[in-house]
């Protein structure tokens, strides 16, 4: 039987800039971020993306962050003598829109709107992953994207979605199946992400 806090939505933040295409949330706590690849869900009516970027920086641009640590034995300690830092610094996640949800219908292309500012992010659970994923048409999407690493992002997402079905390998090879589809004039491609796929 799941655990129970596998089926409750973990919200993680908050859209603070948002397109068409993709939005970026800041997270609530540091570091406290989805993982590279992960789907997420948000909105009321609401729309799904992966995460394809994570960072943490100043919350304020025009405040760098120096380094504390030279006598500190331990990361650890350099947040317990700089308390303040948990208030300076902030974790946010850039994440590519891949479909959205009509009532029960599950759509894999681009919603009409993108999410409003200030929309609750979850992070998908199991069991939701595994919905989504089980039509693949997100790839799609991802493969032209045009953003940095897209194909480190399709394989984390990959791994990741294979995890939440009961047989991760025929998820695997249907994604194999469905990239050689999308990619058939790129070989070098092809390879390169089914590397980053497959142990």
């Amino acid at each position: 039987m799941a655990d129970s806090d596998d089926l409750r939505p973990q919200r993680v933040g908050e859209v603070v800039e948002a397109t068409s295409t993709s939005f970026v949330a800041q997270c609530y706590r540091l570091y406290d971020t989805p993982a590279l690849g992960s789907l997420v869900r948000s909105g009321t009516a609401p729309l799904y993306a992966v995460v394809s970027s994570v960072s943490t920086g100043p919350l304020d641009a025009s405040r760098p962050v120096l380094a504390r640590g030279e006598a500190a034995a331990t990361e650890e300690e350099v947040f317990r003598e700089n308390p303040q830092l948990e208030r300076l610094l902030t974790s946010r996640f850039d994440a590519l829109i891949v479909g959205h949800r009509v009532g029960e219908e599950l759509r894999h292309f681009l919603p009409p709107l993108p999410p409003r500012v200030h929309s609750f992010v979850y992070c998908c659970c199991p069991a939701e992953v595994a919905r989504f994923t089980s039509r693949l048409d997100l790839l799609n999407l991802l493969l032209n994207s045009g953003v940095q690493a897209a194909d480190e992002v399709i394989g984390a997402c990959l791994r990741q979605a294979a995890a939440a079905h009961p047989d991760p390998g025929e998820v695997l090879l249907k994604a194999g199946k469905a990239l050689a589809g999308e990619l058939a004039g790129d070989l070098p491609r092809l390879q390169a992400i089914l590397r980053r796929v497959t142990p």
